[in-house]
């Protein structure tokens, strides 16, 4: 049997969750509550920037590109620092994509950092923190628990 392989291989993880579409929307773009409790500026209108800060290891601003009630959350990564690698920007111009479905009574949320690829240097230490992100955050969250923002 033959694979085909994709040449370009996204950061991906779906999660499926107890929060209806329209909840996990609501609670997707409420920042503080499950990535950075530090965050400035605003996460829920088209349009809007904001940034997010973990110590000296990353900061990074992203607006608000697209919203679709219950649907989808989609951010451009405008401006990024990450100082344990070279180049220190490599999350600028990249995209962060949140897309729900239902599925019964639960939803299933399908989240994609395009541009994150296995080829550029922090795709190894940026997965674990998306992956702590969000299985660690944003799932219980989403299950009637709290979010855990903020460095591990």
């Amino acid at each position: 049997m033959s694979t085909a392989i994709n040449s370009r291989t996204d950061y991906k993880y779906t999660l499926e969750v107890k929060a209806s579409p329209a909840e996990a929307f609501a609670i997707i773009n409420n920042v503080p509550a499950w990535w950075n409790d530090s965050m400035t500026g605003c996460s829920t209108a088209v349009g809007d920037e904001f940034s997010v800060r973990f110590a000296d290891i990353h900061h990074s601003t992203q607006r608000v590109t697209k919203l679709v009630p219950a649907k989808l959350v989609e951010w451009l990564v405008v401006e990024s620092r990450l100082n344990f690698i070279e180049p220190k920007d490599e999350w600028t111009n990249t995209r962060i994509l949140f897309e729900l479905e239902p599925a019964g009574a639960k939803t299933n949320i399908t989240f994609t950092h395009i541009g994150l690829q296995p080829t550029i240097a922090c795709f190894n230490s940026c997965s674990k923190g998306w992956d702590y992100f969000l299985k660690e955050s944003l799932f219980p969250l989403l299950n009637g628990g709290a979010g855990k923002p903020g460095l591990p």
